[in-house]
């Protein structure tokens, strides 16, 4: 099998969704599942934000289910921006003061979702079927 040249972009841009967004819904799996919402809530109101419950259900769910998206190429530019809003809140509000050992993960994530944003899902994404389906109507 040769893989065209032309193609290696996209198979890249496909590696990076795969790998971020499975490990970006994975992070967000626990928060959503793992019955520890409460907790969480406690730690983004210490953070200062109002309604706190309905902030950690949102950046739960930004990471769970923008994960998926992001893997499935999906929506996958409104849910990176979704992601790349929870990291900039985790590693510049929440461990902004910490070590950068302790906000490694949430840079990366946010880099990796801000330039998902900027280069969309690639040609082989949902996206990409969808609107290239919608042209041939």
């Amino acid at each position: 099998m040769c893989i065209k040249k032309e193609n290696l972009l996209d198979i890249g841009i496909l590696w990076l969704r795969l790998l971020t967004g499975a490990g970006i819904a994975y992070h967000g799996y626990g928060k959503v599942f793992g019955g520890h919402i409460d907790k969480f809530a406690e730690g983004i109101a210490t953070m200062g934000f109002p309604a706190p419950e309905l902030f950690a259900w949102a950046a739960s769910l930004s990471e769970f289910l923008g994960g998926i998206c992001i893997a499935l190429g999906l929506f996958t530019r409104p849910a990176a921006l979704f992601v790349f809003v929870t990291m900039f809140v985790a590693a510049f509000i929440k461990h902004g003061a910490d070590p950068l050992k302790r906000k490694e993960l949430a840079l990366a994530y946010w880099t990796i979702s801000g330039a998902l944003m900027l280069i969309g899902p690639g040609k082989f994404s949902l996206d990409h079927l969808i609107n290239k389906s919608k042209n041939k109507s």
